[in-house]
């Protein structure tokens, strides 16, 4: 077992539960030329759960045009956060890699406003 493994914090079922992670549909993409990191504004459909928008560093590997419509992961319950002149609503899960972060996509449609199982 490698030492960043051992590190892991295990979490308990109930600690999981806590975290609303959904899917949701893109609806609109901005550029965002404040962010201190290249960015865009994102907004996406929620369903159930509303329209929320986002600041997201997506933008070294995806153009506004390719992201609207495509379906997302989000964790919609986490505070609120100013992002320079921006209120993000929720964070746009993804994973950092060095040609820059890959969104967390969805393999086949499901309702807006799923929630991870």
């Amino acid at each position: 077992m490698s030492e960043q493994t051992s590190a892991v914090e295990e979490i308990s079922w109930a600690d999981f539960e806590k975290v609303l992670i959904v899917a949701g549909t893109i609806t609109r993409v901005e550029a965002f030329p404040e962010a201190r990191k290249p960015a865009w504004k994102v907004w996406v459909d929620f369903g159930p759960y509303g329209e929320r928008k986002t600041s997201a560093q997506i933008a070294a590997l995806y153009s506004p045009e390719s992201l609207v419509g495509r379906q997302i992961v989000g964790v919609i319950n986490f505070p609120e956060k100013q992002i320079g002149p921006f209120r993000s609503q929720f964070l746009l899960t993804g994973f950092h890699t060095a040609q820059g972060v890959v969104m967390t996509a969805i393999e086949r449609p499901v309702p807006n406003g799923t929630r991870l199982a």
